[in-house]
């Protein structure tokens, strides 16, 4: 199924409508309102857009600008400007043995992450940031609250293809706020604080094939897409991050776990088993000055908002982060360019 994020649809009724976001985000609320709640905020920003006459999907064949990507679709056909270069490794998830490295393209819509699986992923020694590629059949997962399009065995990835040029790159920047002034569904905003309270990794079964998550049934594992499966494991990892005018629980899944605690997956897994080695780690990491980028959400079991965590910075480089938000003091500044990724894609 293909999904377009509030974000997005509130951004092209803002375009389209020449309404502010705060009109647009009542309307929104009025619209939940005269629906009991039986709809979510996504789906009453449709109804809203519709309404407007605003024509949300544009185009699903074809070459596409990169704003114009949506989680869900296949065969996707793009061309951007490497920004990004990650090197590919090897991973091993259970019996599943593979190869997958990153890079970040642009055009001037937008910056994408590229996953490149496979034999795909011989091809990124020989990428230099500043080089053209063209894409052919990628497939666009959401991960964590973001966009990637991923390459398999079956997908193209043509460097520097003759007569294809790309302008400026329209640059993505996250919005640095103090954590006292979060609010519920802020995104893309960026925190930087440190680590005060560090908790173990739960790990989940997931499906192999999609990465989903598999839920028990009986005596075996089933996965909504695959069916009956032998599962693997997949993690999540909470911190509280406190930047000296509040706390907040910050959430950080597979990937960006990795990218914190500089681990691969099998360094990792070895916690499940032995949940007493992980007290070394808590050790080195208390007290760590990071800054991440994300989301925050409201977790209505306790009532309370949750950081989860999309890009993560480990050295930050605290003197200078500290003046800014000193500089800062209770306005909202812009962040300076997003200069880092996770390592790998949610296996």
């Amino acid at each position: 199924m293909i999904k377009i994020p509030l974000s997005d649809i509130i951004a092209k009724i803002k375009e389209k409508a020449q309404l502010t976001e705060e009109e647009i985000n009542s309307r929104i609320d009025d619209k939940l309102k005269q629906l009991s709640g039986l709809i979510s905020k996504e789906g009453a920003a449709h109804i809203i857009a519709n309404e407007l006459g605003i024509k949300l999907f544009e185009q699903f064949t074809g070459r596409l600008q990169i704003k114009n990507i949506l989680a869900g679709m296949r065969d996707v056909e793009t061309v951007g400007k490497v920004t990004q270069i990650f090197a590919a490794r090897e991973f091993q998830s259970g019996e599943r043995k593979g190869k997958v490295g990153n890079i970040v393209v642009g055009d001037e819509t937008g910056s994408i992450r590229v996953v490149c699986w496979g034999s795909v992923s011989d091809d990124i020694p020989i990428l230099k940031e500043g080089d053209i590629v063209k894409i052919i059949s990628g497939y666009v997962r959401e991960n964590n609250g973001r966009k990637e399009v991923h390459l398999n065995d079956r997908s193209k990835l043509i460097i520097n293809p003759e007569g294809e040029t790309i302008g400026e790159i329209k640059r993505t920047v996250a919005l640095r706020k103090q954590i006292k002034n979060l609010q519920e569904d802020d995104e893309n905003i960026e925190l930087l604080g440190t680590i005060v309270q560090v908790f173990e990794p739960r790990f989940f079964e997931v499906c192999p094939s999609c990465g989903k998550r598999a839920r028990q049934r009986e005596l075996s594992y089933v996965c909504e897409e695959h069916g009956e499966i032998k599962p693997d494991y997949s993690y999540v990892f909470n911190i509280f991050l406190d930047d000296g005018t509040e706390t907040v629980r910050s959430v950080f899944f597979k990937n960006q776990a990795e990218h914190l605690l500089n681990m691969n997956q099998e360094q990792i897994m070895q916690f499940r088993e032995n949940p007493e080695k992980f007290e070394e780690m808590k050790t080195q990491l208390l007290g760590n000055i990071i800054k991440i980028v994300g989301r925050a959400k409201k977790n209505e079991m306790f009532d309370r908002l949750e950081f989860m965590a999309q890009l993560v910075f480990s050295n930050p480089g605290p003197e200078e982060e500290i003046r800014r938000l000193e500089e800062a003091g209770e306005k909202e500044v812009k962040a300076e360019e997003v200069k880092s990724l996770p390592s790998i894609d949610e296996i």
